[in-house]
């Protein structure tokens, strides 16, 4: 069931959604969904010819309006562009998914300045760069409302190691969804966030943990649920939180992970590790000294 798409019935008609990264990956299977719902689209990423071929075949499958244009985030005039293609094209703009993104998985030593700076730039000065120019417009156009969704993690608030340019620009994009939320809420835009876990996506994954070791790395082993999360279970949330159907929800970051963090939160969680037998023993010896 969780593999079914959740809405049915064209519920993002009408709306105009840009997603950044939209060719690939998480992006592209959120947009796919919106195009599904009646949503016209724009897709973005650096890599032109990936746009087309990605918004084509996603044309044929739905039989929605997309529209793909080039764009580095981390140029802010780029991404005026993207707007002003998005205005020409569509006559407005109501969504905004900040998806880009970009990682490495290294112990920090070993990172460059330019490594870390090319992390933070995609995610949170693009994030920063396309949540302005977006808002700028809305507000001075007095749109009625408009939403801003984030695409974090889940380390975002715990911070984790061998991925900290990563953690340190997310959290930035996290702490920029609670205060926008706040300050934009006045002029009808709404702004919230998604924390997914492990969804495994060929381009992302394959660089992360390239050959053989994603076999020796079980991600779905971290997971109490015991597997990765489907693209259209984070498509479904993703459409909800755009939709109309979540306007009172504005400054949350849900978390889809299957409870991947709250496995290594909680302190005694490894004690999931002990088999029945042992258990047995440990009563036993308690019940004992109690006696």
């Amino acid at each position: 069931m969780y593999k079914e798409p959740m809405f049915k019935n064209n519920e993002l008609d009408g709306k105009v959604i840009v997603v950044t990264g939209g060719g690939s990956g998480l992006g592209k299977s959120m947009s796919r969904y919106f195009m599904e719902l009646g949503a016209k689209v724009v897709i973005t990423s650096r890599n032109i010819e990936k746009l087309q071929t990605a918004a084509a075949e996603m044309q044929k499958e739905t039989g929605g309006d997309i529209h793909p244009v080039a764009c580095d985030v981390r140029n802010y005039e780029e991404v005026e562009n993207v707007l002003a293609e998005t205005l020409k094209k569509f006559g407005k703009a109501d969504v905004l998914v900040n998806n880009a993104a970009g990682n490495f998985i290294s112990p920090t030593e070993r990172l460059s300045a330019h490594a870390f700076d090319t992390i933070i730039d995609i995610v949170l000065k693009g994030s920063k760069n396309c949540t302005l120019a977006f808002g700028k417009h809305w507000i001075k156009e007095k749109q009625k409302s408009a939403t801003v969704l984030n695409i974090v993690t889940t380390y975002a608030w715990t911070g984790s190691g061998y991925v900290v340019p990563s953690a340190t620009a997310k959290a930035g994009v996290l702490a920029m969804t609670r205060s926008l939320a706040v300050e934009w809420a006045k002029y009808g835009i709404r702004m919230n966030a998604i924390a997914p876990g492990p969804f495994p996506t060929k381009g992302a994954w394959d660089r992360l943990l390239p050959g053989d070791l994603k076999e020796k790395f079980d991600i779905s082993k971290k997971v109490p649920l015991k597997r990765v999360g489907e693209h259209q279970e984070l498509a479904n949330l993703a459409a909800y939180l755009v939709s109309d159907y979540s306007a009172y929800i504005n400054g949350e970051v849900i978390t889809i992970d299957g409870g991947e963090w709250l496995q290594g939160a909680g302190e005694f969680n490894m004690l999931e590790k002990i088999p029945q037998e042992l258990w047995d023993q440990l009563e036993m010896m308690i019940r004992s000294k109690k006696g």
